[in-house]
This record gives structure tokens, C-alpha cells and sequence, in this order.
């Protein structure tokens, strides 16, 4: 059960809930204008606020995000499985992709401080799940966030329009899994239709594409296109043939082979010439680097010094210059002589290069005067261009097949689910039962049996369908009985079994349109079955709205909590003060 709700911020009304019954009273101030108006109270907030505290995200449009409120820290004191004392989830906007648990129920990960630890929200939404409500291993379409959106209905998402559904334009496909978790029927069945939907989405928009007269194009119908491809089967092998067969001068075969050899020599002795310009660029900087010995400078050195050289140390200066001079000119004649032949190879590779081409040159004029090239060239060309468009009505055709075949798998799979269903509902017919009589129970205490009242559970096209069902007029007010007494059905049901946590929340606009007897009655069957079933159910209520069902003979004393909220423009609404939403 939830226990409390507060603040770090000293303005915020501490909300203090209790087992059973809980109404938290708007009322309007004598003060009040016709102008004033009770949605600046802060009963909406409340759910708002619950949810922050129990793993929703929040964006930056989200209620706590607000400059007002980014800052303040908001604490929700509840009771949890496996723990004698209430824990304490602290979470604020300016921090929301974290939560504070006290006492720490993950110690392998988070920041610790004690008996307190910081974990990240995708963890707390987790631990929601298995804890609160029992969700273990995979549950294809089933989250805890889901599951809690149909327990605590926000009229922001428009949860008050369809019983089936938590927000506004929420696909069935995507509702029903969650639903059928909670009522304890086969919830991966029921998410196997979001795969379908998935499928028949694509399918469709494959479709449109083909039915589209210019977009049509890009795909086409398999039976044209088959056509198509047997055309141009016959044209590729009517091309291939000719290619094969393709004769103009007895010599064509001798010609075009040599002209390939010249081209290939032509080629060699061009990489030939790069590697030998590049030796001679070496070896010419080589010979400019030669340089003949000089030693003497050493005599001037000497003399500087005032020493006299012996002849005989002149003697070996000049053996030693001699010697090197005979080096330098060897080398500079063994480059010299490098250099010749390289440049003698580079002469004659161009004049055979020259030679080869004048050859290619006549060649290549006999072909072309034949026709040879220019036929052959053609020939090839055409049968390029219908190879390409051959493989591309293939491919073509594979999608076509693909659209065409996907709508008849489609439906056999959704025949193959539809008996599935079928039979999982007959073998769950008990459960089935059990939620259909408490849901009866519940409308007939609100109408009667003046109207007839039940659950319907069927396989449908694109989705399970679960729907409440009490016979009216289309009238407003009892819609919202039917989603009142479905919430409580699915409430229970799911607690009775392990399914979901002891508590139900409801907004006031709930009882929007309806009478006032029906409201009495609602109040007291919610109070009567929370009691039997040792849950909690909390409901924002207007005061006159609750004065209605005093009158009527509702005794609220018991059920009333702190705080009462006003709309006091300063200081009476759930926050202490006031901001623009």
C-alpha cells in the first residue's frame, strides 16, 4: 500500500494514505469567484506525481520538470514485499533518471550512503515489476509501466475515454497484452498481434506503392512482370548467339589477338621506362655529389699553429689525396657509364614503343575499317544494358511476390492465432468466469439488473479484445461506471493471484456525467471491497460531488484524508503555491 507522499519543500501538503478507502477532498473557499476553479487544486498532480515517483520518465514537459519544481525533492513512503517497514523513494526533476530507495533494495549497484542507495530508473522500474507485479523471465508487450497505467489512469493521456485502453489512441494490440497479464490469461498470445500489425503495416504501404499509377512502376504486378522477364530471357540469348557467331574478316580472330599483344607490350615497357628514369635521377644527383679530395689546407692549419711539417708528412698528404683522387674518378666513371646505358635503354624502348604503336595504329584501322569493333562493341553493349534490366525485374519480381504472398501468410497466421486463442480462452474459462462475475457484481450493484452487464473476451482481427460491457444509451456517466467497475475487477483479480500491488488510483474526473446515486454506490462498493480484500483504493473527489453522496447516505468521515485541498489562490493547492502548468 502507498503511505505517504511529501517534500522536501515545506510548502507541499504532505499526503498520509491509509488502508481501505481514501478521499482526498477539493473544495472550493468562501472566498472564491466564479472565475476560480478547483483544477489549480492539485488532484490531477497527485497522479502525476505518484507515477513520477513510481518510474514514469519525465521529460522536459513533464509537471516536475518545471522551473518551479525541478529543484524540490518528492518522497513516497510505501509498503514492499519481503520488508517489515515501509521503504522511501526519493526522486526530483532535476535528477529524474535516478531514484533514492531507503532501505537499498539493489546492493549490487548503485551510490550507497548508508542504508540509502541511488540507482538508476530503468532499475526501479525493474524492480516494480518483479516485486509489485510478479513479472519474471520475458513477457513479450507486458511492462510495468504499462500495467500501472491502467491502475492509476491519468486524464492528461485521456485514460477516461476507453476502458481497453490507458491513453489516448493506445493501440489494442499494444493494451491487451498488459490487460490479459492482469486478468491472467495468456499475455505473450495477445502480443503476438503487434507482430501482425507490424507486418501488415509494411505490407500495406508496400501496396499502396504498387497500386500508385507512377510509383506502381517501381514494382509492378508478378504477372506483368513474369512477361517481362521472359522477353528479355529471349533477347539475352538472341545476343549471346550473335556474340558467339560474330564473324567479319577471315583474320578478325589473328588481329585482334596480336593488337591485345601490342597493348600489353606497350604497357611493359612504359613501367619498364618509369623504374629506369627514376635509377637515372639516383645516379645522376650521385655524380653531381662526387667531389675530389683536398688536404692542403692541413699545411695552412700547421703553419697557424707554428709548426713546421717534415717533407716527409707532405709526402704521405699527397700519397693520401692521390689515392682518393683514383677512388672518385673510378666511381664517377663507373656512374657515368650507368647513366649510358640507361639512357641507351630508355632510346631504344622508345623507339620500339614508337614501333609497336605505328603497328597497333594499322591494326586497329584494318578492324575498324571491317566493322569488326563497332558491331562487336554494339553487340556487347545492348547485351550489358539487358542483362541490368533483366536483373532488375527480378528483383522486382521478388517484391511483388513478396506483397502479393504476405497479405495470404498474413491472414493464415492470423487464423492459426485466432484458433490459438480460441483455445487458450476455453482452457482459462474459470478465470475468465471469475473476473466476468465480480465485473457483473460490481455494475449490478451500481444499476441493477435493469442492465445487462459483462465481460467480453475474444479473439479479434488486430487485437484480443477485452471489453466491459454494460448496456446503455451511449451515455457518458455510465462509461465511466464500466471503466470504475473494470478497473476494480482488474485490481483484484490481479491481486488475488500475485499479479499486481493492493492499491487502485483514481482521478475525479472518474465520476464526470455521472448521477448521483451511481457515484454513492460506486464509493460504497469501492470501500466494501477494499475492506474484503485488504487493499487500498485512493480517489480525488470534489467536495460537492462528495456532499452529494452524504445526502444520499454515505457516511465519508472515515475515508476523508489530510490534507483537505482548497482552491485559495496562494497557499491552498496541493503545492503551496502557485505556478502556470
Amino acid at each position: 500500500m502507498l503511505r505517504r507522499l511529501s517534500a522536501d519543500d515545506s510548502r507541499f501538503k504532505t499526503v498520509t494514505f491509509q488502508a481501505g478507502l481514501n478521499l482526498l477532498v477539493a473544495r472550493s473557499t468562501h472566498h472564491s469567484s466564479s472565475t476560480d476553479s478547483r483544477n489549480g487544486a492539485g488532484k490531477s498532480s497527485l497522479i502525476e506525481l505518484l507515477h513520477f515517483m513510481l518510474g514514469s520518465r519525465a521529460d522536459r514537459n513533464h509537471l516536475t520538470a518545471r522551473r518551479e519544481l525541478r529543484d524540490i525533492t518528492f518522497i513516497l513512503a510505501l509498503d514492499w514485499p519481503g520488508e517489515t517497514d515501509p521503504i522511501s523513494v526519493s526522486r526530483k526533476g532535476k535528477t529524474a533518471t535516478t531514484v533514492a530507495l531507503e532501505p537499498c533494495l539493489v546492493p549490487s549497484t548503485g551510490l550507497f550512503e548508508e542504508n540509502r542507495c541511488t540507482v538508476p530508473i530503468a532499475d526501479w522500474q525493474k524492480l516494480i515489476e518483479s516485486k509489485l507485479f510478479g513479472l519474471s523471465g520475458e513477457h513479450r508487450g507486458v511492462t510495468g509501466r504499462a500495467l500501472l497505467s491502467f491502475l492509476m489512469r491519468k486524464v492528461g493521456d485521456h485514460g477516461f475515454n476507453e476502458a481497453a485502453r490507458s491513453f489516448s489512441r493506445q493501440p489494442e494490440s499494444q493494451a491487451t497484452p498488459n490487460l490479459a497479464y492482469l486478468l491472467g490469461l495468456d499475455s505473450d498470445l495477445a502480443a503476438r498481434y503487434q507482430g501482425l500489425a507490424a507486418r501488415k503495416a509494411a505490407r500495406d504501404q508496400l501496396k499502396k506503392a504498387v497500386d500508385d499509377p507512377v510509383w506502381g512502376q517501381v514494382v509492378g504486378k508478378s504477372a506483368d512482370l513474369r512477361g517481362q522477364i521472359a522477353i528479355s530471357e529471349s533477347r539475352i540469348a538472341g545476343l549471346n548467339h550473335q556474340i558467339a557467331e560474330f564473324r567479319v574478316v577471315p583474320q578478325y580472330e589473328e588481329l585482334k589477338s596480336r593488337a591485345d599483344e601490342l597493348a600489353a607490350r606497350i604497357q611493359a615497357l612504359g613501367t619498364q621506362d618509369i623504374l629506369d628514369r627514376r635509377n637515372l635521377d639516383h645516379l645522376e644527383r650521385a655524380v653531381a655529389e662526387t667531389v675530389d679530395p683536398e688536404v692542403r689546407y692541413l699545411e695552412q692549419v700547421y703553419a697557424d699553429l707554428g709548426i713546421a711539417l717534415p717533407e716527409q708528412i707532405r709526402r704521405r698528404f699527397d700519397e693520401v689525396r692521390d689515392f682518393h683522387a683514383a677512388i672518385v674518378a673510378n666511381r664517377r666513371t663507373y656512374l657515368e657509364q650507368e647513366i649510358k646505358e640507361i639512357r641507351a635503354r630508355l632510346d631504344a624502348r622508345h623507339a620500339e614503343r614508337s614501333s609497336l604503336g605505328e603497328e597497333q595504329s594499322i591494326i586497329l584501322k584494318q578492324l575498324g575499317e571491317g566493322g569488326a569493333l563497332a558491331a562487336l562493341s554494339t553487340l556487347q553493349k545492348a547485351l550489358g544494358q539487358e542483362e541490368a534490366t533483366l536483373g532488375a525485374l527480378r528483383h522486382r519480381l521478388e517484391a511483388a511476390q513478396t506483397v502479393e504472398s504476405s497479405s495470404r501468410e498474413i491472414e493464415a497466421e492470423r487464423l492459426e492465432l485466432t484458433r490459438a486463442i480460441d483455445t487458450d480462452l476455453q482452457e482459462r474459462r474459470v478465470r475468465i468466469d471469475q473476473a466476468t462475475v465480480l465485473f457483473n457484481d460490481f455494475a449490478r450493484r451500481l444499476y441493477g439488473t435493469t442492465r445487462p452487464s459483462y465481460l467480453k473476451v475474444e479473439p479479434g482481427r488486430s487485437s484480443l479484445k477485452i471489453v466491459p460491457k454494460i448496456d446503455s444509451d451511449v451515455s457518458q456517466g455510465i462509461n465511466r461506471m464500466a471503466i470504475f467497475c473494470f478497473d476494480l475487477t482488474l485490481a483484484v483479480i490481479a491481486h488475488r493471484a500475485g499479479r499486481g500491488p493492493d492499491f487502485l488510483v483514481h482521478d475525479s474526473h472518474l465520476f464526470d456525467g455521472v448521477d448521483d446515486r451511481q457515484l454513492t454506490r460506486a464509493l460504497e462498493i469501492a470501500a466494501e471491497a477494499m475492506r474484503a480484500e485488504s487493499m487500498q483504493y485512493i480517489v480525488t473527489i470534489n467536495e460537492d460531488d462528495l456532499a452529494k453522496a452524504e445526502r444520499l447516505g454515505f457516511d465519508a468521515t472515515q475515508y476523508v484524508i489530510e490534507p483537505l485541498l482548497t482552491d485559495a489562490y496562494d497557499e491552498g493547492g496541493l503545492f503551496g503555491f502557485r505556478f502556470d502548468k
